[in-house]
Parts: structure tokens; sequence; C-alpha cells
């Protein structure tokens, strides 16, 4: 008898394998409430880790009048979202204020920097995922 599929050697029945469960929505964090807590924490607080995601996301906080440099994202259009306090983001064209609920879309190759405001910024960010580091042979370069 030939294997197959489910058999393995002498025709001895392998398992079937399990039918891949349902991705199920789910509650991650609650982001006010992480940016509420020690305020004095900068950085980020928070990132998307589940396995298989096609999207990353980070709860960043900056201290007061922190400041992001200039910078320009050549690859992905983030989403920013102010999760409380406040400050401002300056583009190659303007300033503007960001308060608390507001979003903020910064497409890729746009030059931006961020500065919090007196009580600090927390935020949280969106994008695509990046793919991970693949190694090459020479030929594929």
């Amino acid at each position: 008898m030939a294997d197959t599929p489910h058999t393995r050697g002498a025709g001895v029945p392998e398992p079937a394998p399990e039918p891949a469960a349902d991705p199920v929505p789910r509650l991650l964090c609650d982001a006010r409430e992480l940016a509420a807590d020690d305020p004095a924490r900068a950085g980020a607080l928070w990132r998307l880790a589940e396995a298989g995601r096609q999207l990353d996301a980070n709860l960043v906080r900056l201290p007061p009048e922190g400041r992001v440099e200039e910078h320009v994202e050549p690859d992905l259009d983030v989403l920013l979202y102010v999760v409380s306090g406040d400050g401002v983001v300056d583009t190659a064209q303007e300033r503007r204020p960001l308060t608390e609920g507001g979003v903020l879309w910064l497409p890729r190759g746009s030059r931006r920097s961020l500065t919090a405001g007196r009580g600090g910024l927390a935020y949280l960010t969106v994008h695509r995922r990046r793919p991970g580091l693949q190694i090459k042979s020479r030929r594929d370069s």
C-alpha cells in the first residue's frame, strides 16, 4: 500500500492535521491606562507582538518637551493617534498642534519631527509590518 498524506510507513494512519483556528479579535491593551501609568516612564510603553500579524503598532510616550528628531520614513505610511498630552508636529510645510484624540496621517516620504508639550505626549503609531531580514545568495542580489 502506497503512503498517502495521512499514512506513514506500512500503511499506519497518521492523524489528520488540525484545522487552522479561526482568528479571534481580542482586546490587547488599554492605551489610556498605559499612558497614565508612571508618567516618568518614556519610550515604548507597548508593542504589537502577535505572531502572523500584518501590522506593527507602538504606544510611545515622550517626556515633557521631549522630541523625536526630524526624519523621513521612506517606505511606510504611518497613522499616529494622540492618546494623551499634547505637542506639535513639524513638517516641511508647517507646524501643526497635536492634542488628545487627534489622528495624524504621516505619508511615506514625508519629513517630520514631533515635540511634546509641557505635560508630555503619548501616542499610538500603526503601520504595515516591515518584512523580516532575509539572507540572500550572491545570485539574488
